[in-house]
């Protein structure tokens, strides 16, 4: 799947708004152009908006789809860490070619064990702008992937902008993908 592709969907299928977070139900037939294909996920245009389908749907354009990751219940606090972060590195800006964590938008991940028993997944992020439009959909598809996980009771998603972001937090792969070395 390549950037301008257009592609008859195969079948409805559930798709993000963007830059709204709303999940609506894209029709079966209906054509999406498709504007990036990273992290799994795919960021379309479909009568003059942008929807992501994740990867778990892209049978519904033509590609495989993927089993939604999954974490055992009985994993230990290391595999859930672990957990969080890949589900992070899978959350992109569906304008940009390079996942959250390594653009440097990810300040911190804090999984605390509530005396209730519940565990809570906190994190600090922020966004290239402070303008950014994209923010709310950035966090929501975090929380929505780290949900997964069993043990997750709930996922809060802190945007804050100190530090502000600067290139200079991108990882050099990054800056390399986004020309800004």
């Amino acid at each position: 799947m390549q950037k301008g592709d257009k592609i008859n969907l195969l079948r409805a299928v559930e798709a993000i708004s963007i830059p709204f977070g709303k999940t609506i139900t894209l029709p079966e037939g209906g054509e999406v152009s498709v504007m990036q294909a990273k992290g799994g996920s795919v960021s379309v245009g479909y009568e003059g908006r942008l929807y992501l389908i994740e990867s778990y749907n892209l049978d519904a354009i033509g590609g495989e789809a993927k089993a939604r990751p999954t974490l055992s219940e009985t994993a230990t606090a290391k595999e859930l860490e672990t957990y969080v972060w890949d589900q992070l590195r899978t959350c992109y800006d569906p304008e940009i070619p390079v996942n959250i964590v390594d653009l440097g938008l990810v300040y911190s991940c804090r999984i605390d064990q509530l005396i209730t028993g519940e565990t809570v997944v906190i994190i600090k992020m922020t966004l290239t702008a402070p303008g950014c439009g994209m923010g709310d959909v950035i966090a929501e598809d975090a929380r929505r992937k780290i949900l997964g996980a069993p043990q997750v009771s709930k996922v809060i998603t802190d945007i804050v902008f100190d530090p502000p972001w600067s290139r200079d937090m991108m990882t050099e792969d990054a800056q390399l993908a986004t020309g800004m070395f």
